[in-house]
């Protein structure tokens, strides 16, 4: 194939693959649909509520563990005097709280995605939030997936007599819930370098609206505890005073509810939306993700509660405080305590501790009420079965199909009912709450309503692209014989890479099969450098050792997946205790770069574009020390004079980004148009362009990573010295690109988890929320290893001394071959599997991290950034 077609192939190829993803996704992440509408009472009586406010308080991440354990700060909570507070005033709180019976604890289930925006919607709704809320919840603008026209029960606690909302912290709440709030004051939930005034801007509200009584509805959202794990984990020091923080604040509205007279009828609800992982993330299925804590606190609760001992262990597992609860029960449950209907597309179960609020025939009323509304989705999801009252319970066979296991339990149970008198109050609730509990875990774990006709034309789409690229490569493969061991090697780890996307726990550990197919690769090169008759084999084996070595060196530097997951590892245990270690590490790598500029741009008349080099580098350390310093001072604990860290805090964060970016603009404009500062006399070479912009990449993408991390670059820098030596065709450069790429981004802590995106250094050097800017960082700062791969590779190519466009060509040819049968492969396996078990934990994050790899990594970097390097490196004058 000429050129001409094989550019013209590549072309289509690539824009299939977008088309294919988009439509795939569309069919994948449909809107769920929900009956319209408010629920009302219908003009039955209803019983009597125990309150007539609640203050709702959100705790982002707050793990069961941070409120319930031994180690928990949550002293006033907990009603023990912990080893973290030990004052006076505290021990005044005894008989309070947990410990009292003015409390009631329970662990919520948070089913996957654990994010804020589908926890939010579940636990106003009482539904099951659509996964596409995954990718709406990091759009910080989006207002297409707002609660407006649903019923929730902010909606019904504001159409009471009365009825006033506010709410201050995660604007989140505003998006959701546009003109529902009389006074809020809202703040952005992904700016996570912020610990202090994210929840300052929240607590400087309380006293005014504690003392108003204008409202029947106050909700509070605190991000700073989620933003800590993010940016430094659940162990970091920072967590326990966040942790007391909030018990003081709780603290503060007990006590209001206490005093003041019109709060005496308000219930305190204090709950996380999701836990956190060990990494300190969030987004996946982890027990540690899946459970937060929920605490319902108020005087009157000591009338229905003896107490329960805290702090304690769990009682399952190591997150399962208590008892466990849905996060959707929390509709139904505040719905009937405070007096007003469960919303109509509510899947929750009203919780049975808090029954004891009334008497038995009003018990009864309560769960009738629930089950009946729940009973309306269950007809929407099986209408081919009849839920008409029966004289007698149809139980002549053992019920067939879920629809019929239902249709069984509601006759039980209206049966129950219509001989309430005769039967025992303890009977009916039993028939009540079993239907109500089969139908949540039926309707809840019910396949989504996907629109097969798009997937269908999805991948077919897909395979469209992946046909074109190998009609494309076929002949490259021709020409490299089809039983080569390049061919062969190829062909084998694109076919297991697409067959192990149909396994969920090889989707779980894939970094597994990039560390072991990279390390077979190199020992087949260097098998084939021996092979080779050039007096090379005694540096093919040194440059083999050391590929093999830093390989083996980077695969434990971050545990991922989810079977290692938050094993002792070299980021998160060797380098923070050895901070001097890490920090010259980390000097070294910017001093390094800083060597290599000095190389690369100094001549007879550039000294002082040597010496700006050198300050450039310096400036990117200086930097990094100071967002390590704001975000985890622990890793800098006796450094800081010896860092310059307060020598440099007159000059602020974003100044000093501006200042770095700035410079590193000059720098890729000199290596862009050398003739500005090379004598004419002076032959252009590819090392002029190239060398320094990769070492100017390289500082941007050090400056993105966490900076346990940024050592890593050093070790890829010997990797990629390695492979200079080696002499490697074009095709096997390509190889060595495809697998590195992949490895070096699990090396870095990424997994296909939602739960391992690092957001930790997506506010870099900016003042406030940009959803371009901190979209690009975001991405960067996850795939910088792999950012770093597609530069190197340019490098390797051009230094070959081919052809520029047939090499680039082909390079572009094979990339986008493994590409396009990854995505393909991954939207068969989310088509196939669709009804398993894990398509919501495991499969459909897969596709988004897919998604990622495609448009971002491929299409962003390796072919438009690729390609505009590799172009520039050709380039001579």
């Amino acid at each position: 194939m000429g050129s001409r077609q094989s550019a013209v192939a590549v072309v289509v190829a690539n824009f299939l693959i977008p088309v294919a993803i988009c439509i795939f996704a569309i069919g994948f992440f449909p809107y769920k649909p929900f009956i319209p509408g408010k629920a009302s009472f219908g003009g039955e009586d209803v019983p009597s509520a125990p309150f007539d406010k609640v203050i709702f308080m959100v705790v982002d991440a707050l793990r069961s563990d941070f409120v319930y354990s031994p180690n928990s700060a949550f002293a006033f909570t907990q009603e023990s005097v912990s080893r973290f507070q030990r004052h006076a005033d505290e021990i005044l709180t005894a008989s309070r709280l947990i410990r009292s019976g003015a409390a009631i604890p329970f662990t919520a289930h948070a089913t996957s995605p654990t994010i804020t925006m589908p926890r939010v919607k579940a636990m106003t709704t009482g539904s099951i939030p659509s996964f596409l809320d995954v990718i709406l919840n990091f759009a910080e603008s989006d207002t297409t997936s707002n609660l407006a026209h649903q019923d929730t029960w902010l909606a019904q606690l504001k159409d009471k007599p009365g009825g006033k909302l506010t709410m201050y912290g995660d604007d989140t709440w505003l998006k959701l819930f546009p003109e529902t709030f009389a006074r809020a004051d809202g703040t952005t939930s992904f700016f996570v370098s912020d610990f202090i005034e994210v929840d300052n801007n929240v607590t400087r509200h309380l006293a005014t609206e504690l003392s108003q009584n204008d409202w029947n509805g106050m909700f509070m959202h605190y991000l700073g505890l989620d933003h800590i794990g993010h940016k430094l984990g659940p162990r970091s020091l920072h967590m326990t005073s966040k942790q007391s923080e909030m018990d003081h604040i709780v603290k503060e509205v007990y006590t209001a509810l206490e005093t003041k007279d019109h709060l005496k009828s308000t219930l305190l609800v204090m709950c996380g939306d999701h836990g956190m992982n060990d990494a300190g993330n969030h987004g996946g299925s982890s027990e540690s993700e899946t459970s937060p804590a929920l605490v319902f606190m108020s005087p009157k609760l000591q009338d229905i509660s003896q107490g329960f001992d805290c702090p304690t262990v769990p009682v399952k597992g190591d997150f399962n405080y208590y008892r466990t609860v849905e996060q959707s029960d929390l509709a139904p449950t505040i719905a009937g305590l405070l007096g007003f209907p469960v919303p109509l597309n509510n899947l929750g179960v009203f919780i049975p501790e808090f029954l004891m609020f009334w008497k038995e025939n009003d018990r009864v009323r309560i769960l009738e009420h629930n089950a009946v509304q729940i009973l309306r989705i269950v007809k929407e999801t099986f209408p081919r079965h009849d839920f008409d009252m029966y004289s007698v319970p149809r139980l002549v066979k053992a019920p067939d199909g879920d629809g019929a296991e239902l249709e069984s339990l509601w006759n039980i149970a209206e049966v129950a009912l219509g001989v309430s008198s005769q039967s025992k109050p303890v009977e009916v609730l039993q028939a009540l709450t079993r239907f109500s509990k089969s139908a949540q875990n039926i309707l809840s774990s019910t396949a989504s309503n996907y629109d097969i006709s798009k997937l269908y034309i999805g991948i077919v789409i897909g395979a469209m692209a992946a046909l074109a690229v190998v009609l494309n490569v076929w002949p490259l493969l021709i020409e490299c014989r089809l039983y080569s061991p390049l061919v062969i090697y190829a062909t084998a780890a694109t076919l297991m890479h697409s067959i192990m996307m149909f396994a969920s726990s090889y989707v779980e550990e894939e970094q597994h099969f990039w560390y072991w197919a990279s390390s077979g690769w190199l020992g087949m090169l260097f098998l084939r450098s021996r092979n080779l008759d050039d007096g090379q084999g005694p540096s093919g084996l040194l440059c083999t050792i050391a590929l093999l070595g830093v390989l083996r060196l980077v695969r434990v530097w971050n545990q991922t997946g989810q079977k290692h997951a938050g094993e002792p590892d070299v980021a998160r245990d060797v380098l923070p205790a050895h901070k001097v270690m890490l920090m010259a590490f980390v000097l070294a790598s910017f001093l390094f770069t800083s060597y290599r500029f000095f190389q690369r741009l100094s001549s007879r008349h550039s000294s002082v574009i040597a010496g700006l080099s050198i300050w450039l580098c310096l400036a990117g350390f200086t930097l990094k020390t100071r967002f390590t310093s704001a975000d985890a001072p622990e890793l800098l604990i006796g450094l800081e004079p010896w860092l310059f860290v307060e020598a440099m805090k007159h000059n602020t964060l974003a100044a000093q980004s501006i200042q770095l970016l700035s410079g590193i603009g000059v720098f890729v404009f000199l290596a862009v148009f050398p003739r500005a500062w090379i004598p004419p006399g002076i032959a252009l070479e590819t090392q002029h362009f190239l060398w320094p912009l990769h070492d100017l990449l390289t500082l941007f993408l050090m400056i993105e990573s966490r900076i346990t991390n940024v050592p890593i670059f050093l070790l890829f820098e010997i990797q990629l010295q390695a492979l200079r030596w080696l002499d490697l065709t074009a095709n096997e450069l390509t190889m060595t690109s495809i697998l590195f790429q992949y490895a070096s981004f699990f090396a870095f802590g990424g997994s296909n988890a939602i739960s391992s995106i690092d957001l930790s250094n997506a506010y870099n050097g900016i003042s406030g929320y940009n959803v371009v800017a901190v979209g690009i960082l975001t991405f960067c700062s996850n795939w910088a290893s792999s950012i770093w791969w597609t530069s190197a590779t340019v490098i390797l190519l051009s230094e070959k001394g081919y052809e520029w466009s047939n090499t680039w060509l082909r390079h572009l040819s094979l990339v986008t071959a493994f590409l396009a049968f990854s995505v393909l492969s991954v939207m068969l396996a989310c088509t196939a599997l669709r009804t398993h078990l894990f398509i919501w934990t495991v499969f459909s994050p897969k596709y988004l991290y897919s998604i990622a790899w495609s448009l971002g990594q491929h299409l962003c970097i390796n072919v438009i950034l690729g390609s505009a390097l590799y172009h520039l490196g050709q380039f001579k004058s």
